[in-house]
Formats: structure tokens, C-alpha cells, sequence
């Protein structure tokens, strides 16, 4: 069975039977919608989508000036070059066979 990530949750069933009590009894925090008792999504405030998009964009933001910060740029043909080379595949050694007698 798969982890849900919420104190609350609720069926598909019936959050089509009653979307705006549903909304209503969670407040501002998530409810998993379970389709088979399975997460099929998550329904989230508009203040807790907001402060997480503005994580991952604070977050990409740091990782972009890591990155920057790092030194020089690396052209991409030779990080592929270097990584086919590190991980390609061996190639097969076919071994001549003797000559058969006629």
C-alpha cells in the first residue's frame, strides 16, 4: 500500500458528492484523495501551493549559484564524451576459430 502524506483524506466518491465540504472541514491543511484506497492527488490551500513554489524557485535559484559559483562551464559534448568513455559498453572480444580439416 502506498504512503499517504496527509492527516486527511477523503474518496473520489466522495469529494464529487460534496467538493465544498470537503474543502470546508480540511482548512489549510492537505486531504489525499483516494481512488481504491490509493492516492490519486492532493488537495492543498492556495497559501500552502504558494509558499511551496516559492521553495522550489528559492531553492532552483541556489542551485543555479551553486552552480555558477563552481567555476568555468563545461561544454556539454565533453561531459558526454567523458561519460560515454567512463560507462559505455565493453565491447565483445570474438575469438578466430582453427581452421576445420576438409
Amino acid at each position: 500500500m502506498e504512503q499517504v502524506l496527509a492527516n486527511r483524506s477523503v474518496s473520489i466518491t466522495e469529494l464529487k458528492r460534496s467538493p465544498s465540504a470537503v474543502l470546508e472541514q480540511a482548512g489549510s491543511e492537505p486531504v489525499a484523495v483516494l481512488n481504491h484506497n490509493r492516492p490519486a492527488a492532493y488537495l492543498i490551500s492556495p497559501h500552502v501551493y504558494e509558499a511551496m513554489l516559492e521553495r522550489l524557485n528559492a531553492d532552483l535559484r541556489q542551485a543555479i549559484q551553486v552552480g555558477i559559483d563552481s567555476g568555468p562551464a563545461i561544454p556539454a559534448e565533453d561531459v558526454f564524451a567523458e561519460l560515454n568513455a567512463r560507462y559505455a559498453e565493453p565491447t565483445p572480444v570474438i575469438k578466430p576459430r582453427g581452421k576445420r580439416a576438409a
